[in-house]
């Protein structure tokens, strides 16, 4: 578990991925104030960074806390991969399929 003396540590730092991908910079964080814990980082994209390509026109992503690794002189997180869409389309033999059943 990560522990973080004050709240200061993390604002504005650089965020990169375990595997060595740039983020961006710590915005602003989200906290639990009756257990006195982070949350999450809310991590703004900065253009050009891997997030910024994985995102597309949004501005950032909220980090859960659980999900950051170390935190110095930058925070590096878990890497995160853009959700893949599902395509719609079935192949043509289960296209067949469901369509005799329909009869």
């Amino acid at each position: 578990m990560v522990k973080v003396a004050s709240i200061s540590d993390t604002w504005q730092k650089d965020v990169f991925t375990n595997s060595g991908l740039y983020c961006g910079k710590v915005e602003d964080v989200e906290c639990d104030l009756r257990r006195f814990k982070l949350r999450s980082l809310v991590v703004k994209a900065v253009r050009g960074s891997y997030m910024s390509d994985m995102l597309g026109t949004k501005k950032g992503m909220i980090i859960p806390f659980p999900m950051v690794e170390a935190i110095g002189d930058i925070i590096i997180i878990k890497h995160v991969t853009a959700p893949m869409h599902e395509e719609m389309e079935m192949p043509d033999s289960e296209v067949h399929i469901a369509s005799a059943r329909r009869r």
